[in-house]
């Protein structure tokens, strides 16, 4: 029977459960790897996601060089004729939009020292912790800006954006890692989304398994340094 997220479990292949069953009841012991199950299922999602994303190089003809994105000259040439100058930019643009634009932009000044903030805390806190380090540059990306049918305005907007939300995933992680080594405990509410490392937290309630575990679990970064490696 489908389940609340609109598919069944049972349609899954079963995997072994990384859970220490031990301490939990056969319902509890069936509910967490049930859960572990549709974490795994949603991690193998995300990656086929990003396959598929990154098939568009064919479809819209470029090809990424280290940081760079660079187009054939043709299409080059097709993006500059969809640019819209300034003037008519400026424009066409709604007088409510234009007055919003300084509130938009007084965000940065906050933003900016959250980012100075917490990277400083990660540089000096995670050696100490033998926490791998966040790489800004998996989450802030600019690349927009190879795009020839934007013009400078539009390229200064995608620019806040990409910094901006690539910033909101980087501290994300940051706070994931850290939540670890601190408190590896799944919250017994529900929660809108799960960050990268929660599946390997302890079941809320579980006081056996947190004093066996919680020296294991709040070191368990062997994924991060394995996928580095790649």
């Amino acid at each position: 029977m489908p389940n609340q997220f609109g598919f069944s479990v049972e349609s899954f292949r079963p995997i072994p459960s990384r859970l220490d069953n031990n301490h939990l009841s056969p319902t509890g012991i069936v509910m967490a790897t049930k859960l572990e199950t549709l974490l795994d299922k949603l991690k193998a999602l995300e990656s086929e996601m990003v396959e598929e994303l990154q098939k568009q190089e064919e479809e819209f003809s470029y090809e990424i060089h280290k940081r760079r994105v660079d187009f054939e000259e043709n299409v080059i040439i097709r993006h500059r004729k969809f640019a819209k100058q300034l003037l008519n930019y400026l424009h066409d643009a709604h007088i409510k939009h234009i007055l919003s634009a300084p509130f938009i932009w007084a965000c940065i000044i906050p933003v900016l020292l959250v980012d100075i903030t917490v990277s400083l805390y990660q540089w000096v806190c995670f050696p100490i912790y033998g926490i791998p380090k966040v790489k800004r540059q998996d989450y802030i990306v600019f690349d927009r800006r190879y795009l020839q049918y934007l013009n400078i305005i539009e390229k200064i907007n995608c620019a806040y954006c990409s910094y901006f939300n690539g910033l909101v995933g980087y501290l994300q992680e940051i706070g994931a890692r850290t939540e670890q080594f601190w408190c590896p405990i799944k919250h017994a509410r529900r929660i809108k989304t799960l960050h990268s490392r929660y599946q390997k937290f302890i079941n809320y309630g579980d006081a056996e398994k947190y004093r066996a575990q919680i020296e294991t679990i709040r070191r368990d970064f062997k994924d991060l340094k394995i996928g580095s490696q790649k």
